[in-house]
């Protein structure tokens, strides 16, 4: 599974690297060393605009935590982080987003767990590990799928709090280096297959899975960082200092 990751980049450097054509510069999302679910997280999706009906590219944030249109209760989101790609075509909960709702979470990388026995100087405990691209400063595009659900407690359409987007990371078997810490792992979109994932009139499920690969094309450096990870109450830069005792 992908249960915390860090997604540090401005927006400014999101609109050039994913081609956004529409973003609301008002609209923050601050930089995070600790994404939890039910956060809000930048997305990368395509949709139509509502004064000329074109289709544009769409920076904007969603909470993650996946809500489906059906659900009674949005709570449901906090269970529903990651979609395995095995099944995420065939899950009432993810197909029709899976067909037509389809985003990207830009990320820096991901953080896993290994349970530590305790010893004579020191109590159990889960070390973190911190799994991003061998080349440091590329930023990697989960693949997501997105959902808006509605409130029907709020009478208006046009009221913001009747409506609640939300997103998923759809999720594989891990490999190589990201497979001796966890045996699940966030698949991404390469940046020349962008264009095919968001495209909502892309609808072949075959090819649309066809497209998920692995973080970094695999190239992934692990290493073990600070036990304040742990706490989603700790955020910032120091979260990825070498291992060492809990801050």
């Amino acid at each position: 599974m992908c249960g915390r990751y860090v997604s540090t980049r401005r927006p400014e450097d999101l609109v050039r690297q994913f081609r956004v054509t529409e973003w609301n510069p008002e609209t923050l999302v601050a930089p995070n060393w600790n994404v939890a679910p039910t956060d809000s997280v930048w997305s990368i999706m395509e949709g139509v605009d509502r004064e000329t009906g074109a289709l544009e590219r769409q920076l904007r944030p969603l909470r993650w935590g996946l809500v489906p249109s059906w659900a009674k209760d949005p709570a449901i989101g906090s269970r529903m982080i990651n979609a395995r790609m095995e099944t995420v075509h065939e899950k009432p909960a993810y197909r029709r987003a899976f067909s037509r709702r389809r985003c990207l979470l830009p990320a820096d990388g991901y953080y896993e767990w290994v349970a530590v026995p305790a010893t004579e100087d020191r109590k159990a405990h889960k070390q973190p590990y911190f799994i991003s691209p061998e080349q440091a400063d590329q930023c990697m595009a989960f693949a997501g799928l997105y959902e808006w659900w509605r409130n029907k407690e709020i009478a208006g359409d046009d009221d913001p709090g009747a409506w609640l987007a939300t997103c998923t990371i759809i999720t594989t078997e891990a490999t190589d280096a990201a497979g001796r810490v966890h045996p699940r792992m966030p698949l991404t979109i390469a940046a020349a297959d962008y264009d095919a994932w968001l495209d909502p009139e892309h609808q072949n499920a075959d090819e649309l899975r066809a497209l998920l690969t692995a973080p970094a094309d695999g190239h992934l450096s692990v290493r073990p960082v600070s036990l304040a990870v742990n706490s989603v109450r700790n955020n910032g830069p120091h979260l990825l200092d070498a291992a060492g005792p809990e801050r």
